[in-house]
């Protein structure tokens, strides 16, 4: 499924920083039904509803709900939810001793806050966390998806707008990968995106010298173990061959370091140019290289529902 896109942003490093419009009104409300149904039931042949039953409606979480608990919170998933960085980025922010509340450096992430007040970071308060957004990054090649190189090599940020808010890359696109990056300011979103066990797909092309058959491919469906390491199930199709060279469209649902090469290395391949096309619902669809958009509230607002 792609997305319907609104302006692309193009790149401009010597304009002054300006908050991006943003509007956090919510898509309005279904109207009851006499009975509940879960956002797949919508989507599913009617000989499937029945046989879900009730137990499906009941299993459907809205995202609405995820992000509007109440209640005491661990400090890690408070921070996440204000974009401050990943769960993980907050317990290693503690660790470092970054972090404090009410000026008492914090040594564990395990305490529970109903809210931010009194937290700060590296002694900057934090502000309330605003509207999930989620946007679309076309990453050209020749750049790595991180704040900094000790390398000194160019990053996203490099090439990104400077009048973006504070926003975190969804997963990691290698220095020679280009395609598409998802984009958040949500910590707790990002998470979820990236964990395997989301399910959540990515679609990649590579373009690759060697010789290959569909039949070698179609085994990857059972997954493969190369150099020690698993890999999960991988839906692979040879695309189109000119001589030895061929495209090969690959679907995964793990993403680890390498993956797309790794496997194609395995089979005596020789990957020239490797795109992420898809990341879940969102494509690249035609997105020019280096521009970046934001994905609209209701297509994001769909997405949340069916990730449960």
């Amino acid at each position: 499924m792609s997305v319907a896109t609104g302006q692309h942003y193009c790149p401009h490093n010597d304009k002054k920083a300006v908050p991006v419009p943003m509007t956090t009104r919510r898509p309005p409300r279904a109207a009851p039904r006499s009975a509940p149904k879960s956002p797949g039931d919508r989507d599913a042949p009617k000989g499937r509803r029945a046989a879900r039953g009730a137990a499906s409606a009941l299993k459907a979480k809205p995202a609405d709900a995820e992000r509007d608990e109440d209640g005491p919170q661990r400090i890690a998933k408070l921070l996440a939810r204000a974009g401050v960085g990943s769960r993980r980025d907050v317990e290693r922010m503690v660790e470092e001793g970054r972090i404090a509340l009410n000026g008492v450096v914090v040594v564990q992430p395990a305490p529970l806050l109903t809210s931010l007040e009194g937290l700060t970071v590296d002694g900057n308060p934090v502000a309330k966390p605003v509207s999930t957004r989620l946007y679309r990054f076309h990453k050209p090649s020749g750049c790595i998806t991180a704040a900094r190189d000790p390398k000194g090599r160019k990053t996203i940020y490099d090439v990104l707008p400077k009048d973006l808010p504070r926003l975190m890359p969804v997963g990691r696109l290698d220095y020679n990968t280009e395609g598409l990056l998802l984009l958040t300011n949500d910590g707790e979103f990002k998470r979820q995106l990236e964990l395997p066990a989301s399910g959540v797909e990515r679609t990649y092309r590579a373009r690759a010298f060697g010789d290959i058959s569909q039949e070698q491919l179609e085994e990857l469906a059972m997954g493969i173990t190369i150099d020690g390491v698993t890999y999960g199930k991988i839906d692979a199709n040879l695309e189109r061959r000119t001589g030895r060279n061929q495209w090969v469209e690959m679907t995964l649902t793990e993403g680890k370091n390498r993956e797309v090469r790794k496997v194609l290395e395995h089979f005596g391949l020789q990957v020239s140019r490797l795109i992420r096309t898809r990341y879940g619902a969102f494509e690249l669809d035609g997105l020019p290289m280096s521009a970046v958009d934001v994905v609209p509230r209701d297509e994001l607002f769909k997405f949340r529902r069916h990730m449960g």
